[in-house]
């Protein structure tokens, strides 16, 4: 049997393997995505992305182009037993560089991921080839695959990630648990073209007679989903007429000029792999974690994942860090992921309420919390959404008592900054794609051990001090640094940032989470303990 040897193999060649392969692509690692279909579904599935998503896309230069088929600042709204809207969520902030909600379809998302891949020659997409049988060696990875005329081949790999699906056939013959529960109550997926309904959102609509969903989505597409009931047969329900007259109590006539894409009715899952790492074998996405759409966390989750994989993978494949820290990638992403699936669980909870007397409970508890004003607060900016926090990893904590108010273990934020030519930019652009060092007016190379500048050099590490704005004597003389690239904190947000640190400077890992914070005093102390985290074997 023929024999083809590689880097790494990703299998599974939806959002989150393509994005995968993007980034390693980026860090020039050779690598072979495997996706069993040939084709893009033609109809959506994810429909909603993140700020954190997006700047995940930004770090390989595909957000500009993901971001002109969404929309962006869509709300959403919680509606109760009534038609009344109880609550909104319409969150302004973009401290990560990009909005909050934005609304896409997933089929078009894909065509700019897998359009993304022709920069790399590194990275091979083979469509149609289906992996059959996994074996993990001691110091490699055999997949048998066959490819569309139905012949079989073997590839061999240093690394294999799953990324596919709920349903992975990588978690399942590397026997990795997968625990949780499958929600009794099926919903009915609807999506619709030609969609001319005024409603600019996205709402949840707390009915008990029958609990549902609307979601505003770009180019007139508009999903619908509706709770089954253990009555109810699917294959009466999934009916084009039988929708149309769930969808026609809402609408009314204007069903009628809607075009029914796809009716489906799924069930909802929350389970969580017992490891997101075996051996040389890392699960990723769906794959890893699979959660009801309630908070539309599932499919940015998965980009998380992505993010802090790419890097890790690339750093121990180019001989620049131990294999070890593969292994945080669970220690990191595991907690935040299942978090995130119990938020959706809540929600589905709240949502999906048939009781009238409890719904009415429910809708007099949101109306009361709505005269708070730091409870609407709480709801507006979508701060009920459990952020990451590495407690455990590629991190330097202070000490052993990780306090939830730290900034490192977190996402750095990202400003615009002016460049030492006027140029504005997004912090990011400026960061680069590995590890960045960064001092608020403050040079960090000049406190740095020949050691630890020879260490971070060879892992292209790339050196900033921000300055405040206007800051130099003119517009054509800034101020500069010797040896690191010099910005500008146009709009203040890297001095508010570093105010509440009460330090001076911050390195930044390549998926912008801080790895130390630290005064110039104790720099070289945070980069000798985050190099032994990166190099111990």
């Amino acid at each position: 049997m023929k024999i083809k040897k590689t880097d790494v193999v990703i299998v599974g060649g939806g959002p989150n393997g393509v994005t995968l392969a993007n980034y390693l692509g980026m860090y020039n690692i050779k690598t072979v995505l495997l996706e069993a279909s040939a084709e893009i579904l033609p109809f959506p599935r994810a429909v909603g992305m993140d700020d954190e998503a997006l700047r995940v896309l930004q770090g390989v230069g595909l957000a500009e182009v993901a971001v002109k088929d969404m929309i962006a600042n869509v709300p959403l709204r919680y509606y109760n037993a009534r038609g009344v809207c109880f609550a909104e969520v319409k969150p302004k902030a973009a401290q990560y560089g990009w909005p909050m909600r934005n609304m896409f379809m997933q089929q078009l998302l894909e065509v700019t991921l897998r359009d993304g891949l022709s920069r790399f020659d590194s990275v091979e997409l083979s469509l149609g080839h289906t992996m059959t049988s996994i074996t993990e060696g001691s110091d490699n990875v055999l997949l048998t695959v066959t490819d569309p005329s139905g012949e079989e081949y073997q590839l061999e790999a240093g690394y294999v990630i799953g990324a596919d699906g709920g349903r992975s056939e990588i978690r399942k013959q590397t026997n990795i648990g997968f625990s949780g529960l499958t929600h009794p109550a099926k919903w009915v997926v609807v999506d619709a073209a030609n969609d001319t309904l005024d409603a600019p959102f996205t709402a949840l609509h707390g009915d008990p007679v029958r609990p549902f969903v609307c979601i505003y989505l770009p180019y007139q597409h508009r999903r619908w989903e509706f709770m089954l009931f253990s009555h109810e047969k699917e294959e009466d329900i999934c009916q084009e007429d039988v929708i149309r007259g769930l969808i026609r109590r809402h609408i009314g006539d204007k069903v009628d000029k809607l075009d029914i894409v796809r009716i489906r009715a799924y069930t909802h899952n929350s389970r969580v792999a017992d490891t997101f790492v075996k051996g040389r074998v890392l699960l990723c996405g769906d794959a890893a974690h699979i959660t009801p759409p309630w908070a539309g966390q599932g499919l940015n989750s998965g980009i998380r994942d992505v993010v802090n994989i790419g890097w890790k993978v690339a750093a121990v494949v180019k001989g620049l860090a131990s294999p070890k820290i593969l292994q945080t990638y669970d220690d990191e992403r595991r907690g935040h992921a299942t978090d995130l699936v119990g938020l959706a669980d809540n929600m589905g909870a709240i949502l999906g309420m048939t009781n009238p007397i409890m719904a009415g409970i429910r809708d007099w508890m949101f109306k009361a919390t709505d005269s708070v004003d730091s409870l609407r607060e709480h709801l507006v900016e979508f701060k009920f959404k459990p952020k990451a926090h590495i407690v455990k990893g590629i991190v330097c904590h202070e000490s052993e008592e990780v306090y939830e108010d730290t900034l490192v273990g977190k996402l750095f934020i990202q400003p615009d900054v002016e460049t030492a030519d006027g140029k504005k930019e997004k912090l990011d652009t400026v960061l680069g794609d590995w590890f960045s060092i960064l001092g608020y007016r403050v040079n960090p190379t000049e406190y740095m051990s020949e050691e630890n500048l020879a260490f971070w050099n060879k892992m292209q590490t790339q050196y900033i001090q921000a300055n405040p704005s206007r800051s130099g004597l003119s517009h054509d003389q800034r101020l500069e640094a010797s040896g690191c690239v010099s910005v500008e904190d146009i709009d203040n947000n890297l001095s508010d940032w570093f105010g509440q640190a009460r330090d001076k400077i911050v390195i930044i890992r390549p998926d912008r989470f801080v790895a130390g914070l630290t005064s110039p005093k104790r720099l070289n102390e945070v980069l000798d303990e985050l190099r032994t985290k990166l190099t111990a074997e």
